[in-house]
């Protein structure tokens, strides 16, 4: 019998699929995001950390984030429930959780959340470069956890424009094995291969009747996985709480012959050639030579870049940008403080602004507390390029005195931006 589990469902196990093994109801359910940079792994983990308070169940969250900036940790942290009590959280950045040190971390993060809290479920956010089969392998021998799913994320918008819809991802890993090479393709197949569910993310981006093609294609990847089309992180969490324990016998041969491969990787921190570099910068940037570098230096092995900035044409709001593959969107998250006390009604009182200028005063940007801090992922020969071109955006000294002194910039991007909802 079909369950649904969202708004739309491609339900590919194969009849032959192992029947449901025994459960430990002592044991804390474990659900693992895994997926490829930029997917949507947040959007979807704050949208069930959301429900879970709504619903006063009792979730705790582990999030890890290569980069030493730890933007996916401030996002989750901001969640009601997670920002209410501090002692739900663990964020786990500047690794990879499925390194050695990464699996140090989680292994200490769990002992923290398990001793402060008797929580109906742990969720995890890998990073979007890490590899599913050494934290399946952590889980298979925790004694006080039970995994009951790994969610690989797959970005249907990036699988339409880089792999044809899904029918050259195959070839492709083909042509990579015989080569002996081992990079971002592999790692997209393996997540999908060692995955309890794919999610489809992006599908309201691509052509109508599309995703049943690229679900199609997965299903030759994992036919044991059901494929689900979800919107916007849409997934009721009282379906999460239905899924059965992880099926480790079904990987254990995959296991078996990818365990050479990835020993020979060692304990790279940034495996598959990729290369994150950081910009920070208490500047706005220019609306105009931003949307101009986007354009001109942004290409496909630039996978993920992230953070939070601010433009010269809007320096009220602290904004989200939000890059995957070929896109971008902005996101509202929240007022800066410099510009509340400049406001001719800042809506607070004379003493609140009293308090806020004190802190001001202590930061240690020209602008309050406006700043700009990214973090950009991308292959290790392409990535300072991209980079390099970003931080040519910030405003120079001489236009810096222009903006103070009123002159507006030409702004292309779009005005409408969507407001970050907890």
């Amino acid at each position: 019998m079909r369950r649904t589990l969202g708004p739309e469902r491609f339900d590919l196990r194969s009849e032959s699929e192992p029947a449901a093994q025994m459960t430990v109801p002592m044991k804390t359910r474990i659900l693992i995001l895994n997926g490829f940079l930029g997917s949507g792994k947040t959007t979807l983990f704050r949208n069930l950390l959301t429900q879970a308070t709504r619903k006063a169940i009792p979730v705790c969250a582990i999030v890890n984030d290569m980069s030493e900036l730890d933007i996916d940790g401030a996002l989750i942290s901001n969640t009601p429930s997670i920002d209410q009590d501090s002692r739900l959280f663990e964020s786990i950045h500047a690794c990879v959780l499925s390194s050695t040190q990464g699996l140090k971390k989680l292994d200490e993060a769990l002992n923290r959340l398990l001793a402060a809290e008797q929580p109906e479920l742990i969720i995890i956010e890998t990073s979007g470069s890490a590899h599913p089969m050494p934290l399946v392998q952590y889980f298979e021998q925790h004694d006080r956890t039970r995994l009951i799913g790994v969610l690989a994320f797959v970005d249907s918008l990036m699988l339409a424009q880089d792999f044809d819809f899904g029918e050259t991802l195959i070839p492709k890993l083909q042509q990579n094995l015989a080569q002996g090479r081992r990079d971002m393709i592999n790692l997209l197949v393996e997540q999908i291969l060692f995955s309890s569910h794919v999610m489809l993310t992006k599908a309201d981006r691509i052509g109508d009747g599309q995703i049943e093609t690229i679900a199609q294609h997965l299903h030759a990847i994992n036919p044991y996985a059901p494929a689900y089309s979800i919107h916007f992180g849409n997934l009721p969490l009282e379906s999460v709480f239905e899924f059965e324990d992880y099926d480790y016998f079904r990987v254990a041969q995959l296991v078996e012959e990818l365990t050479p491969a990835l020993a020979a990787e060692g304990d790279d921190e940034r495996p598959f050639n990729l290369a994150t570099r950081v910009i920070k910068d208490d500047r706005p940037f220019h609306p105009q030579r931003l949307w101009d570098a986007c354009h001109q230096y942004l290409d496909q092995r630039i996978y993920r870049s992230k953070g939070f900035f601010w433009m010269a044409s809007r320096d009220k709001h602290s904004l989200l940008w939000n890059q995957a593959a070929g896109g971008i969107s902005l996101g509202l998250v929240g007022t800066w403080r410099a510009s509340v006390v400049e406001d001719e009604d800042p809506g607070i009182t004379p003493q609140e602004v009293a308090i806020l200028k004190e802190r001001l005063a202590k930061a240690p940007g020209r602008f309050g507390d406006r700043h700009c801090n990214l973090t950009v992922i991308g292959d290790e020969d392409q990535v300072d390029s991209f980079t390099d071109a970003l931080r040519g955006c910030f405003l120079s000294e001489e236009e810096i005195e222009r903006y103070r002194s009123g002159e507006t910039f030409d702004d292309p991007w779009p005005q409408n931006i969507v407001k970050l909802r907890n």
